[in-house]
């Protein structure tokens, strides 16, 4: 039996809210940010049980272009759809978020 493979396109508008919705509602992101934020600092000591990202509060676009360092307009040109993620950045994301690469993308049909 041959396999067919073809090509997938990624439809950026779809992906960039399965980000949105990952920096609004995603643990291990939070935890990352956190630490990102406060090494050093001694804040929460990496103790992610006195993190101050709960999971009632959300991660700002600031604070992850921060984590990214890229501007906090950049990550909105990426939840908006304006600019693709760079690949780069797609697998780090999914790394920090704890989540499988294709779980973020999302491909037209």
């Amino acid at each position: 039996m041959e396999t067919v493979l073809t090509r997938r396109n990624i439809d950026w508008a779809k992906t960039g809210k399965v980000l949105e919705l990952l920096r609004a509602d995603n643990l291990a992101l939070r935890r990352f940010v956190c630490r990102f934020h406060n090494a050093g600092k001694g804040d929460c000591g990496g103790n992610c049980a006195n993190c101050r990202f709960e999971m009632d509060s959300n991660i700002s676009r600031k604070e992850l272009a921060d984590v990214f360092n890229v501007s906090e307009s950049v990550v909105a040109n990426w939840e908006s759809a304006k600019t693709p993620v760079p690949m780069e950045d797609l697998l780090f994301y999914s790394d920090i978020a704890g989540v499988d690469l294709f779980d973020l993308l999302v491909f037209t049909t």
